[in-house]
């Protein structure tokens, strides 16, 4: 049962947004999102062999049992390079890319990043603003980065994140939204972490699962098996 806010008329409000760990079973919600926000949208394929890697995160947010957002960052010694972050169309504007991009900067510094980066389309206002809320700054473009249609991208840096200075602007931009940031369970999860091949689950035909076979190597077809089983699994 999902949780609801309370307004001061005493009427419910809009269900709690929760952070979570991006799980296989959140993995069609997810493409869902891709699809409709993405000219270039990434496979089940892709979606699952990112999540599952040591050097990333990926990140949900969910409003009772519905996904409405999703980011992932990877890791380069100090730095942390954010590949995606994405919102529901039917919920932008609810503060959902704040509370997303609040979990992942805390975790990247978390787990010591020094420095964070990513690219963003030069045409994306909505995107650029919150950007520069959260202190990146343009250092650079890419010519022809996206396609369909095609434009260059900016390339976008905050430094000295680690700070306390950093800190206090991260504090400041979660004390403006309209509730407190919610997370559970950012323990990487261990359905989403590489299976030895020589272990007996990975070679048992009752446990065969997306662990057991290199990703680069499951077909669509076979991914999706995989996730329609999954998403029944309660473990998952």
């Amino acid at each position: 049962m999902s949780a609801l806010r309370i307004s001061a008329a005493g009427r419910s409000a809009e269900p709690t947004v929760v952070v979570t760990q991006m799980r296989r079973r959140h993995l069609r919600a997810v493409l869902r999102i891709e699809e409709r926000t993405s000219s270039t949208p990434w496979s089940l394929g892709l979606l699952l062999a990112e999540a599952r890697r040591p050097e990333r995160i990926y990140l949900v947010a969910r409003e009772g049992s519905r996904i409405v957002g999703y980011a992932g960052l990877l890791f380069s010694l100090s730095d942390g390079h954010i590949t995606t972050i994405a919102v529901d169309p039917d919920r932008q504007g609810a503060q959902i890319g704040s509370r997303l991009l609040l979990v992942l900067l805390r975790e990247a510094i978390g787990r010591g990043a020094t420095a964070v980066t990513l690219e963003v389309r030069a045409s994306n206002d909505a995107a650029n603003a919150l950007y520069r809320h959260f202190g990146f700054v343009p250092v650079g473009t890419r010519k022809g980065y996206y396609r369909n249609p095609q434009e260059d991208a900016l390339v976008l840096w905050a430094h000295e994140v680690d700070t306390a200075a950093y800190g206090e602007r991260l504090g400041g931009i979660e004390a403006g939204l309209d509730a407190p940031v919610v997370i559970e369970r950012l323990a990487t999860p261990r359905e989403l972490t590489p299976v030895d091949p020589k272990s007996p689950e990975a070679v048992s035909p009752e446990a065969v699962s997306a662990e057991a076979v290199p990703p680069e190597v499951l077909s669509q077809e076979v991914v999706s098996s995989m996730l329609d089983r999954q998403e029944q699994d309660p473990r998952s």
